[in-house]
């Protein structure tokens, strides 16, 4: 995603981290609903989707990858993801989702044995988008269900389309900058850890990029557990070191 005809801020951030929780089983249950054609939801809460088995893994691969930048290890450039090669120490705080798939994603990389987990913030403007009436509804279900709705996000792109009870992503860019902003407020000089979602992660780039970003054609893809980095610039702008980049998961960046 390369986003346009930003006047990118200035911030007193040393560096700043979107990590996308692992796997979840609602994701997992999405891609099954891909491959039949299913439309039917999933139940519970959004807020209360754990990880999968593989989530767990790759969660605890990012505790490998966390306990690594203690040496200045975090390369860009690997499977799934773009890097400019910048070494870098790791976090000195982390800020995570309250939804319990992020909660759990922390809670594996800090269990790593190699790492010495930072201060840890949970933050309601970091949970994931709000997709209302259809919350817990595989991809395929908002045709099925509503036609109209369906055609209406067609016609206003995805990135203005608001689920009836929900957010556009345009409301994500909002709340996340308004996280930002706060950070870089209490937090100057601070290495930070976002532990969130897709939309979160999408957000903090449009956010970055500054005032006037053109919002883009397509979504840019953010796999589980990828990570993507931004490091202060002389002139306090958040440079984009490493988008989605999956590296640190050896084999598969999942779903």
């Amino acid at each position: 995603m390369t986003v346009h005809g930003g006047l990118a801020p200035s911030y007193a951030l040393a560096a700043l981290w979107a990590v996308r929780h692992g796997e979840s089983t609602a994701n997992a249950a999405n891609a099954e609903a891909g491959r039949t054609g299913s439309t039917a939801p999933l139940p519970g809460r959004g807020a209360d989707v754990p990880l999968s088995e593989l989530g767990r893994a790759q969660a605890g691969a990012l505790g490998a990858w966390l306990a690594g930048l203690a040496d200045g290890d975090d390369v860009g450039g690997g499977r799934g993801g773009q890097g400019d090669g910048d070494d870098g120490p790791g976090p000195d705080l982390v800020v995570c989702s309250p939804y319990v798939r992020a909660r759990q994603t922390w809670e594996a990389m800090a269990a790593h044995p190699a790492v010495v987990p930072p201060p840890l913030l949970v933050d309601e403007r970091l949970r994931d988008r709000e997709m209302g009436i259809f919350e817990m509804h595989p991809p395929a279900a908002l045709r099925a269900r509503s036609p109209e709705e369906a055609g209406r996000r067609a016609l206003v792109g995805e990135w203005f389309y608001r689920p009836p009870g929900g957010e556009a992503l345009t409301d994500v860019v909002l709340r996340v900058r308004d996280l930002v902003t706060e950070l870089d407020r209490v937090a100057p000089g601070r290495r930070v850890l976002l532990i969130a979602h897709d939309a979160i992660a999408v957000a903090v780039r449009l956010v970055c990029a500054g005032l006037g970003a053109a919002f883009p054609d397509r979504l840019p893809p953010v796999p589980n557990a990828s990570v993507s980095r931004r490091v202060s610039d002389d002139g306090g702008r958040l440079r984009l070191a490493r988008w989605g980049d999956t590296s640190h998961l050896g084999v598969t960046p999942g779903r």
